[in-house]
């Protein structure tokens, strides 16, 4: 037996583990301090080989299911634990909790060593002596930023010192103008604490910037004060309601988990100088791949991984989990000091967490509470989906006669359209089949970095599903399909108004279903968003060709001539950067000079 003999030779080291199904599907990524003994632990050898009656429902399923096994060897269990969750990301296992949401969050911070300092914002540690940091924060921090140089007279931009010149910011009483006037350290200095209080008190804040809201609205300037209503209600929105205040200046990350039926929510709250700043979530949907102690591993893990935060404070998590030792030594090398990972049972740190639980609980109630028209159980089930489609991509080409040809991934996530996740490509391929397999790859190709989702959903018919599922495979990795064409009539593809029998397909099966059919109407509403995106896309570029070629033919290069270097370099900005033999080797040397000349 193949999975047997692969058992039978593991060594005792520390590596990475991997389960696949009988497809060859990955089903589990995993990490061992010994990999002989983590990987036997799973098993039971006699009579013969099956899964142990040890295990919880979750890997007893796993197990039963895994057909073979790969393993990686690396030198500590450290190095097991980075290696896993690198894996996990890009290949996105069946049976393994893949949390999307790694971004970094927003600090101010204030460089000191200035003589005149400004707050500026950013996402990693600022190399310089004496820096102040605030936040992070999840949402709010230009807001923020922008109320303090609306209500505090500081140096509002860089450029600002080094005119020597007093500007409009001073004649709108924004600034002491210390860039022609000579301002003391002390001066300036008041108005930075006063910003300072302010960034640690919001509704100080928000106070002063309602008081000008009004102060712009009775001198008619509605413009000035409807940007100020709104800014302040983004900052409100951010504020955490709490009673609790330490009395000491504390700092702490908190990190709780709470769960329903069928989703639970990661929660993470940021005290600083012993308030609640901020807070963030993440909803995960219950699956086989579920493991609450996994779940914690990923939310530190995610969160602490591009490198050492501006600001390290001690870590309170809600409940004990495995592997959490072995977290804390990880995050100490990264922070290059001792990290702390405590679970408060009393006093002011349970306090923080009993908050945290508490706002995990009314986020699951009120998900519980929003009406789901996705039904996305059912497509689950209609499709043999291996996952519930929580996050879907959708993937649609556009191009004029091989012309401005552009291709458009729209994301779907939590029931609504994510526009910040939608991502544009500039495509060579002639073809719309090549056009497909540079767009997937180049995404394929990206999964390390943003990682893959539960469903993909392709505008086509099973030519362009089989090559999707080719380029996956070919990666190692495993997302559902679904492919969507349009009902062909005639050996023409027909879409009747109203009427649109559009045809699935996924790895195994094709749908012809009614046009009534909500299951049918949702894959249309997401391949029609994808398609108008990449129409938008496609006239934009188109714009700019048209304007481009233009200006080129007013240099003595005919349409025929622009539509040849086109059809061999891809793009304008592909002809741009080539060389002027290049372009000789296309045209004649004459016209290339006059190419290289206009680019000039």
């Amino acid at each position: 037996m193949k999975l047997l003999n692969s058992i039978q030779q593991l060594p005792q080291s520390a590596g990475v583990y991997q389960y696949f199904d009988e497809n060859n599907n990955l089903l589990y990524i995993g990490k061992a301090k010994n990999l002989s003994k983590r990987v036997r632990s799973y098993f039971s050898f006699t009579p013969s080989l099956q899964p142990s009656s040890k295990l919880g429902v979750r890997i007893h399923k796993m197990i039963s299911q895994a057909h073979s096994l790969n393993y990686i060897v690396v030198n500590s269990e450290h190095d097991a634990l980075i290696l896993e969750n690198s894996l996990i990301k890009q290949l996105n296992p069946k049976y393994n909790i893949l949390l999307r949401d790694d971004k970094t969050y927003p600090y101010i911070f204030l460089d000191n060593s200035q003589k005149f300092p400004r707050f500026e914002i950013t996402r990693k540690i600022i190399k310089a002596h004496d820096i102040s940091y605030y936040g992070p924060y999840s949402i709010g921090a230009r807001d923020i930023l922008d109320s303090i140089y609306e209500v505090c007279k500081l140096v509002q931009k860089k450029s600002c010192l080094s005119s020597k010149k007093l500007c409009l910011y001073y004649q709108i009483n924004k600034c002491l103008g210390p860039c022609e006037l000579s301002i003391s350290r002390e001066r300036y200095n008041k108005e930075l604490k006063l910003a300072g209080e302010l960034i640690e008190n919001k509704t100080m804040l928000t106070k002063l910037l309602s008081e000008k809201m009004n102060f712009y609205a009775e001198e008619m300037r509605f413009e000035e004060a409807a940007e100020l209503r709104d800014r302040i209600q983004r900052i409100q929105k951010s504020e955490i309601n709490s009673d609790i205040d330490f009395a000491t200046l504390e700092n702490y990350d908190i990190f709780a988990i709470e769960m329903s039926d069928k989703r639970a929510v990661v929660v993470r709250m940021f005290m600083r100088h012993g308030k609640i700043i901020s807070s963030t979530h993440n909803f995960i949907q219950i699956n086989d791949g579920f493991d609450e102690d996994e779940l914690y591993q990923r939310a530190l893990l995610d969160f602490y991984a591009h490198e050492r935060p501006p600001i390290v404070a001690p870590i309170l998590v809600s409940k004990k989990f495995e592997d959490l030792q072995l977290i804390q030594e990880h995050l100490s090398t990264l922070f290059e000091k001792n990290a702390s990972i405590k679970v408060p049972l009393r006093g002011e740190k349970k306090q923080l967490i009993d908050l945290a639980l508490l706002n995990a609980k009314e986020l699951l109630k009120q998900d519980k509470n929003k009406k789901n028209e996705d039904n996305l159980e059912e497509i689950k089930e209609l499709f043999s989906l291996q996952r519930t489609p929580s996050r879907v991509e959708v993937f649609d080409n556009s191009h004029m006669s091989g012309v401005a040809t552009v291709g458009a991934m729209v994301v779907y996530e939590n029931a609504a359209f994510d526009k910040k996740s939608y991502r544009i490509y500039h495509l060579q391929a002639k073809d719309e089949y090549g056009q497909m397999r540079e767009m997937l790859t180049r995404r394929v190709e990206s999964f390390s970095k943003n990682p893959p989702p539960d469903l993909w959903i392709v505008d086509g018919g099973a030519t362009l599903l089989k090559l999707a599922d080719d380029i996956l495979s070919s990666y190692g990795v495993f997302v559902d399909l679904i492919g969507i064409a349009k009902e062909k009539v005639d050996a023409k593809a027909h879409r009747a108004k109203g009427k649109a029998n559009d045809i699935l397909h996924t790895r195994e099966n094709l749908f012809k279903l009614k046009n009534s059919d909500k299951r049918l109407q949702w894959v249309q509403k997401l391949r029609d968003e994808a398609h108008r995106s990449a129409i938008a896309f496609h006239k934009k570029t188109k714009l700019k060709l048209d304007q481009e070629s233009q200006l080129l033919s007013l240099h003595g290069i005919s349409m025929a001539k622009i539509k040849k270097l086109l059809s061999h370099f891809g793009t304008f900005e592909c002809v741009k950067k080539a060389t002027l033999d290049d372009l000789s080797s296309v045209l004649n040397a004459k016209d290339a000079n006059v190419i290289k000349k206009f680019y000039k």
